[in-house]
């Protein structure tokens, strides 16, 4: 099996560690720690907006802001951005000290602050070329997708002492 992105490009799972052999994906409790954690996560920041047109536009014109496409950093540090601004994310990591934070939850606020500062990428600068080797090979809930618990359903049914057992920080859930 190989490594997959879900629902945004940049934490990339072992697809054994996500799906099981049938391709549903995996209660939260039969996964390693670390990727239950970032799946987790995920639930909560898909669909957000790119946090550098979040810097420009603010909450008063959050329509203007395009959808997070991209997650780079730490859970609960991490740096969503749209295609329009990974060029200056990826510039400010390589070119101006970003790598420091790397691991750190303080990525964000790092990045936060430089971009809010006036932090651009030069024009032209060159980003990361993704390639879709095989984005139609991700499992299929067929007819049964209905069926598919989703994550926060999944979540809903634990107690708390499970959830305290799955070491994950779900405080920006609504679980």
């Amino acid at each position: 099996m190989a490594k997959v992105n879900i629902g945004l490009r940049g934490w990339k799972f072992e697809e054994k560690d996500v799906f099981d052999e049938d391709g549903d994906l995996r209660p939260l409790g039969t996964m390693p720690p670390e990727t239950r954690q970032r799946i987790v996560r995920l639930a909560s920041t898909f669909g957000e907006p790119c946090q550098a047109c979040w810097l420009i536009h603010g909450d008063e014109e959050i329509e203007r802001c395009n959808v997070a496409r991209v997650v780079y950093g730490e859970p609960l540090g991490e740096v969503l951005v749209c295609a329009d601004h990974e060029a200056d994310f990826l510039y400010w990591f390589r070119e101006e000290g970003g790598r420091e934070y790397a691991g750190e939850t303080d990525l964000q606020n790092a990045f936060h602050d430089w971009f809010a500062d006036g932090g651009r990428a030069p024009e032209g600068y060159g980003g990361v070329d993704h390639v879709d080797t095989d984005p139609d090979s991700l499992p299929d809930a067929g007819e049964h997708a209905d069926e598919l618990p989703t994550l926060e359903e999944e979540l809903e049914k634990l107690d708390d002492e499970d959830l305290d057992e799955l070491g994950v920080d779900l405080s920006d859930l609504d679980v």
